[in-house]
């Protein structure tokens, strides 16, 4: 069985970290978490402002 060269196995090395990295930040970026917009938020925001004493 003949082996690899080790610039082979850096050369492998580097495709499967650039590989890793891309997967990771777009899958890191293309996520957007939607908050949901309820009239009871936007009201304790503005009322909160108001106080008692």
């Amino acid at each position: 069985m003949p082996q690899m060269a080790p610039i082979s196995w850096l050369i492998l090395f580097v495709i499967f970290t650039i590989t890793f990295i891309l997967f990771n930040t777009l899958n890191y970026f293309c996520f957007f978490n939607k908050m949901p917009q309820t009239p009871q938020l936007i009201n304790t925001s503005t009322n909160s402002m108001i106080w008692k004493w």
